[in-house]
């Protein structure tokens, strides 16, 4: 029977919005590597380089350090699901998309939500947090490190863990859209349990999502009264096999596998500590180049997340018809805001391999003529000049 499809072949689209974000070329040649058998002694060390090049990226020494096998939404499922067992009171913030999400998950592990609401565009209260553990006495505690709805970066880390351990709870971190960009130090400051996406500041393809677990964490979950509900993400389970057993669980995604080896050796490469101000240097022209073009910040500059800013357009516009538009007519991918932000604001990714002067310009020229050609009162190329005149500055 023939069929009308054809040669794949995809728009080259520049990836300036949350993730998927720009691919390093050497990443998207071990992609194309051929696989091996995910038994196979090759891909046994392999998994021992990205092991051991992870906890790197984590700031840890745990041993339970892994790629899980699928996007970062399982990475957050596994860490929630097998650290929440039925009867578990859960402690999870209210500030944005990805709290909501994780409150979801631990519903669904069978755990008691309890919310730590905070306005949407704005980081949690590490005294607040203290209240409402001596409130509810919180078995776990979420919080989200870089919220991906908002592009509010959560600050003074040190002091929410504390807060949670003084009551005796763990605390489970989304570092999603931080991880490999934005300062992370895991066991400095005391996260239990943590967890990532390869397409973000890794700018790596989705599919295989990093994953760390401590020794207090694990021996919870090893200590569980009942099986953890999905055995897929069961990390007893995938400790037989990323462990030193390295036993028979699933079949890994191989390519996925060596793609995240490859973009972790560029965060090797190129050091955390510089790779952490890359992104600084680089966010701040891209912010400079948005406020030339008369858009406003939706979050406080000291809790404004390096790596994705969320930006309020000129009075007129909708985020829908500009993200078309650049889209369509300029090959530029960029997204709107989530949830409270929806219609009043655009979301602009500045992460990993797009963390860089020509990715920033271009996306901010694109931008640029758009607002002038839907008559906005802006000169189309003064995001551009701005944001040069930050780079040379600094």
């Amino acid at each position: 029977m023939d069929s009308d499809v054809g040669e794949l072949q995809p728009p080259d689209r520049l990836l300036m919005g949350p993730g998927p974000s720009e691919t390093h070329p050497r990443v998207l040649r071990a992609f194309g590597t051929p696989p091996v058998g995910h038994l196979d002694p090759a891909f046994l060390a392999v998994m021992d380089d990205t092991q051991a090049l992870l906890r790197e990226a984590f700031g840890t020494d745990n041993q339970w350090t892994i790629p899980v096998s699928g996007t970062g939404s399982a990475a957050m499922e596994a860490a929630v699901g097998n650290l929440v067992e039925p009867g578990d009171t859960a402690l999870v913030p209210g500030n944005g998309y990805f709290g909501d999400r994780m409150a979801e998950m631990v519903r669904r592990a069978g755990g008691d939500v309890e919310r730590l609401t905070v306005p949407w565009g704005e980081p949690l209260d590490p005294e607040e947090l203290r209240d409402a553990c001596e409130q509810h006495d919180p078995d776990v505690v979420g919080v989200v490190h870089a919220e991906t709805s908002t592009g509010v970066l959560q600050p003074e880390m040190r002091a929410v863990t504390e807060a949670a351990h003084d009551h005796g709870a763990l605390v489970v971190a989304d570092c999603v859209t931080s991880l490999g960009g934005v300062e992370f130090r895991m066991d400095e400051w005391g996260v239990d349990v943590a967890y990532s996406a390869a397409q973000k500041c890794l700018s790596c393809p989705p599919g295989a999502s990093p994953l760390s677990v401590n020794a207090d964490a694990m021996e919870k979950i090893r200590g569980r009264e009942e099986p953890v509900r999905s055995w897929y993400l069961d990390l007893s389970l995938l400790d037989e096999y990323w462990g030193e057993e390295r036993a028979y669980h699933h079949t890994a995604p191989i390519n996925n596998v060596y793609a995240l080896r490859e973009a972790l050796r560029l965060v090797d490469e190129e050091g955390l500590e510089a790779r952490w101000e890359r992104h600084r240097r680089v966010s701040a022209a891209l912010q400079e180049g948005l406020w030339a073009l008369g858009l406003e910040p939706v979050v406080d500059e000291d809790a404004r997340l390096p790596s994705l800013i969320t930006a309020r357009l000129p009075t007129g516009l909708t985020p829908g018809s500009v993200v078309e538009t650049m889209r369509d007519e300029h090959d530029v991918e960029i997204a709107t805001g989530l949830g409270a932000f929806a219609e009043e604001a655009i979301r602009v990714g500045c992460m990993g391999h797009g963390a860089r002067r020509g990715p920033i310009l271009e996306t901010l020229g694109a931008l640029g003529e758009t607002l002038a050609d839907a008559d906005v009162n802006v000169e189309a190329g003064a995001g551009v000049a701005a944001a040069v005149e930050t780079l040379r500055r600094r």
